[in-house]
């Protein structure tokens, strides 16, 4: 299981930076060079001899690579008010993300598209992902729907993936680095819920690419045969908001031809 790094406003500040410099393998000298201040100044702010300054918190928090999230955090623990808002993806104001989400799953047609958010929920999706969606249990679909619970789950789409011990290891991968990134106590808890998901495939424990691939595919069992996908993922490049940083669009493409024609074939059937 993935240690996590503090993510509690009553820790003081200095000591989450310490253990955010200690999660990110930083010496005191390291973390100072990038910041561009002296070791004895970075030495007095962990210890609490010093109290940082608003500019100060976030020129630390900038080689620490954390994200919004936690940039709020630490100035809430230092004493200052947060700096980043946390807008509602349905406020006015967020017109143009949501405008540009839509033209992007909607471009994708008839490819599956999902969004989600940090926690991995389903925000939204194109009309294609049904094709991923049909083979999942109901009630996995019902109330926020977190997508790894759904692709890993036993009622979900995990029966259906032929490579699930690859696929699955790629998943709690990906899972592991953001947990190391974010020090997210939740996504630490989903992460022990997946690995106690049944799996009877091996799981690789390094990515190695197989016999002519240069990505880890998903190989769908379906009706028309294996479907096999590639994905790719796209995020805001410059992102001044919780909420928008923490959006992400997945984007599954079809990895031959034949899987190309089972998606061209449904988006007819649909459009009758």
């Amino acid at each position: 299981m993935t240690a996590t790094a503090p993510a509690s406003v009553a820790t003081p500040v200095g000591e989450s930076l310490r253990r955010w410099r200690e999660v990110r393998r930083l010496s005191q000298l390291e973390l100072s060079l990038r910041a561009e201040i002296s070791t004895r100044h970075l030495s007095f702010v962990e210890t609490g001899r010093s109290r940082p300054s608003r500019e100060m918190v976030l020129r630390l928090a900038g080689p620490l690579d954390l994200p919004l999230r936690e940039r709020n955090r630490l100035l809430l623990a230092a004493g200052y008010a947060p700096a980043y808002p946390e807008t509602a993806l349905a406020a006015p104001r967020m017109a143009a993300v949501r405008a540009a989400v839509r033209q992007v799953l909607a471009g994708h047609e008839p490819y599956p598209a999902a969004v989600v958010d940090r926690g991995w929920h389903l925000v939204d999706a194109n009309r294609s992902l049904g094709l991923l969606t049909d083979l999942v249990a109901p009630e996995l679909l019902a109330g926020p729907v977190n997508v790894l619970r759904v692709s890993l789950h036993p009622d979900g789409l995990a029966p259906h993936i032929a490579n699930l011990g690859e696929w699955r290891g790629h998943l709690l991968s990906r899972l592991g680095r953001q947990i190391e990134l974010t020090g997210d106590a939740e996504l630490a808890a989903l992460e022990e819920e997946l690995r106690g998901y049944p799996c009877e495939d091996r799981e690789p424990v390094v990515e190695l690419p197989g016999p002519g691939e240069i990505v880890v595919p998903l190989r769908l069992r379906h009706d028309g045969g294996e479907l096999v996908f590639l994905s790719t993922i796209a995020t805001f490049g410059t992102p001044l908001d919780v909420t928008l940083a923490e959006l992400s669009i997945e984007s599954f493409y079809p990895a031959d031809e034949h899987t190309a024609a089972v998606l061209r074939a449904r988006a007819w059937r649909l459009d009758g």
